[in-house]
């Protein structure tokens, strides 16, 4: 073979080997480099992998999310919302107040009586504008009416005391018929010491079975309708008053987390409707009057802890019959309120009691001979730094009344514009100068101690305020009835802020998911609906002292599962902090799992589609 053609085989043979490429057009050598494929993935191998990346998957899935889930899920017992607004809406219950009047005729035919109890009874009736507190007549022989009244001659000066309540639950008052002269018009006595109206009538004005109408019937229904007057107006305003703050309690939150309607029901809004209506039927000076009352009393408490201090700006007197005056002025009329409410009792003494920097100091009037406070420094009278009157004691509202005896170079000390010596502190207590007797004799005996005698008008004027802080009405003069009024607004009051609590809980729950709400929420839910339910039938029975110890645990249990302490801690732990807790842990792990799954998808979709292109082909 020539040697040119050896050398050209070589050549081919070194390019054929080099796996280069000749271009004839530029006569030059390209080298074009073939990747090396990998030798191919066994299968078992691939089945493997697989199986560990979908273990991982199923490890996640089936095991790590549901323990997840469960222990950071938030515990929500299932409440009965629709009962709850229900009862704030005031759709769950109507209060009524059925009083029973019981009259005693000893003097009249059975059959007379019964007339003139009818009689008297239409004429109620169609002066009654208010449906929800309405007078029933009954009649009653003198021995079905026990009177409880327990009278302390010459301790309460014209404040009688009356027993236990619950004696006289059912029977609001007792109108005895008297014959009195004839050719007199009729007249009444309402008694200060019991619930007992004493009428006078003659007796040519008895009406006949055929009369629809006696001016003796019109009388004693003009008289019950002056005693209850008073009454009536206090639970049309706590009722329409209730009645508003659930209406705007609900249109505030008619948009909450879709679950409230974005206008409510018609049945709700004739409910609201009649309700506020109640108090447009009231004088404007009545309701200016009430709404003073009740921004002047104190909050319902089962139990308040009245406290009674002696301050002095010297060293005298240092000492008081404090015992004796509570036992003999107070004690009476706390027991009587007991139906109501409870009452502990603590007593101090303190000496050197300056006045509060607000106070510029008495200034002496000539023309009184007196020194003066003005009215606008009674506000700043408490020395509320150097004083020690503690806000609360045991959990228990404190009511602090405060005697406040001037040194003699300061003395008589009264208030400037109407000359007296006491004064009311909304929702705080009560205030009294005790200023020396002008007696040479008895300014010695009161020097450094304080007698129960001397102590009497003190504690007769802490008695009437205890009443004004508690919210009993004004009138009738009749402390025993002035006390079951005040037992039956208290039960009034009672239910609808208890009713009131329900629906802020529902729409609390309805506004935050996050929020958890413990078993022990739902069993104070279920209590108060049960003790609202039995509050409501003992009302429509009239038994009012029933009425009030299940309003007063109803109200007791709906603020105890508001203010649950471990569900309102939740509402500070949002969805985005768990995000921001969990991410920085959860990120790193799931990036790979999240890879590996997506490799594992492509490269099965793969095979799939090779598959089924193949299938085609054939």
């Amino acid at each position: 073979m020539p040697a040119e053609e050896k050398g050209a085989l070589e050549s081919s043979a070194t390019l054929n080997d080099s796996d280069g490429a000749f271009d004839p057009i530029d006569g030059v050598v390209t080298n074009v480099e073939t990747p090396k494929k990998p030798p191919p993935e066994p299968a078992e191998s691939v089945r493997i992998r697989t199986l560990v990346v979908f273990s991982f998957w199923a490890v996640v899935i089936f095991l790590g999310l549901p323990i997840w889930w469960k222990t950071t899920a938030i515990y929500r017992a299932k409440l009965p919302l629709k009962d709850m607004m229900e009862w704030a809406d005031g759709k769950a219950c109507r209060p009524v107040f059925p009083l029973q009047i019981s009259i005693e005729a000893p003097f009249l035919q059975e059959l007379d009586a019964q007339h003139l109890l009818r009689t008297t009874q239409h004429a109620l009736d169609d002066h009654n504008d208010f449906s929800a507190h309405h007078l029933r007549l009954q009649l009653s022989q003198p021995s079905q009416l026990v009177n409880a009244t327990a009278h302390v001659e010459g301790k309460f000066a014209g404040m009688g005391v009356v027993g236990p309540l619950e004696d006289q639950e059912h029977v609001a008052l007792l109108v005895r018929l008297l014959p009195g002269e004839s050719g007199s018009p009729p007249s009444a006595i309402l008694q200060s010491y019991s619930p007992t109206l004493e009428v006078f009538y003659p007796p040519n004005q008895i009406p006949s079975a055929s009369s629809t109408s006696s001016p003796l019937a019109s009388f004693i229904a003009s008289k019950l309708q002056e005693i209850f007057a008073e009454e009536q107006a206090m639970i049309a305003y706590i009722l329409s008053t209730g009645a508003s703050s659930a209406s705007a309690q609900t249109s505030g939150s008619s948009g909450l987390a879709g679950h409230a309607s974005q206008n409510p029901q018609p049945a709700q809004t004739s409910a609201r409707e009649s309700r506020s209506s109640l108090i447009k039927a009231l004088p404007a000076d009545l309701q200016a009057n009430l709404a003073r009352r009740t921004t002047r009393s104190l909050k319902y408490s089962p139990t308040y802890h009245l406290t009674f201090s002696l301050f002095t700006p010297g060293a005298a007197p240092s000492s008081w019959d404090i015992e004796n005056a509570i036992e003999q002025y107070l004690s009476p009329l706390l027991e009587s309120l007991s139906p109501i409410s409870n009452f502990t009792i603590d007593t101090q003494v303190q000496l050197y009691a300056s006045f509060s920097p607000s106070v510029r100091g008495p200034e002496f009037d000539p023309d009184i001979n007196a020194w003066t406070l003005p009215t606008e420094d009674l506000s700043g009278f408490i020395n509320a730094a150097e004083w020690p009157l503690s806000p609360s004691i045991g959990g228990a509202p404190t009511v602090n009344f405060i005697l406040y005896v001037p040194s003699a170079d300061r003395s008589p000390l009264v208030v400037k514009e109407n000359r007296g010596n006491s004064w009311l502190i909304p929702q705080w207590g009560g205030v009294m100068i005790l200023n020396p007797p002008a007696s040479d004799s008895l300014a010695a005996q009161t020097a450094s101690h304080l007698s129960d005698e001397v102590l009497r008008p003190a504690f007769l004027t802490f008695s009437h305020q205890l009443l004004s802080l508690l919210g009993t009405p004004q009138s009738p003069p009749s402390l025993p009835l002035r006390l079951l009024t005040l037992s039956r607004v208290r039960s009034a009051s009672l239910l609808l802020s208890a009713s009131s609590t329900l629906g802020s809980l529902a729409r609390l729950t309805l506004a935050l998911p996050s929020i958890s709400i413990p078993r022990a929420v739902a069993v104070s839910v279920d209590r108060t609906l049960s003790h609202l339910h039995d509050a409501c039938a003992s009302l429509r029975e009239g038994q009012f002292q029933r009425a009030l110890e299940n309003a007063r645990i109803a109200e007791a249990e709906a603020e105890r599962g508001f203010f649950e302490k471990s569900m309102v801690g939740q509402v500070y732990f949002p969805d985005e902090h768990k995000v921001a807790v969990y991410l920085p842990l959860l990120g790193p792990v799931g990036v790979p799992l999240v890879i590996w799954a997506a490799k594992e998808i492509k490269r099965v979709w793969r095979i799939w589609n090779v598959g089924r292109a193949g299938g085609a082909g054939r």
